[in-house]
């Protein structure tokens, strides 16, 4: 377990409410999103349950003062896993976007990088392993 940082509880608490918001309109506009987008309508509404249960999760990591190292290297590691990937299905003709979709892919690539490096500058900043 490490003593978060506040820089750490904070990224990881708006990476949950950005990620459960998102979740949301996935999840529940899929089919509008998917006209507008030009994406599939299953890959929004897929990608809209994943991110209502990774918004509890992250949230729940965030409002802990201690939290286990593995796990929010885990996020780290997952956030950045998705902007690197988001970016090759833009790339991998996978899907066909319109203009608007692929600014809304990448738009979403780079804020999950965000949420990436703050977790991760702020994980450095969080006190060594405290044992029990």
């Amino acid at each position: 377990m490490i003593t978060s940082s506040a820089l750490l509880r904070r990224a990881l608490l708006a990476d949950a409410a950005f990620s459960g918001i998102a979740g949301l309109a996935l999840t529940f506009g899929a089919s509008p999103l998917a006209a507008l987008l030009q994406l599939p309508d299953a890959l929004l509404r897929e990608t809209g349950l994943f991110l209502i249960v990774y918004a509890a999760f992250v949230g729940w990591l965030g409002a802990r003062p201690m939290a286990p190292r593995p796990l929010i290297l885990l996020v780290i590691a997952g956030n950045a896993a998705w902007t690197i990937g988001s970016i090759a299905l833009l790339f991998s003709g996978l899907v066909t976007p319109n203009a608007l979709g692929e600014i809304f892919v990448a738009a979403q690539a780079v804020g999950t990088g965000v949420f990436a490096e703050l977790q991760y500058i702020g994980l450095r900043r969080s006190s060594g392993t405290v044992t029990a």
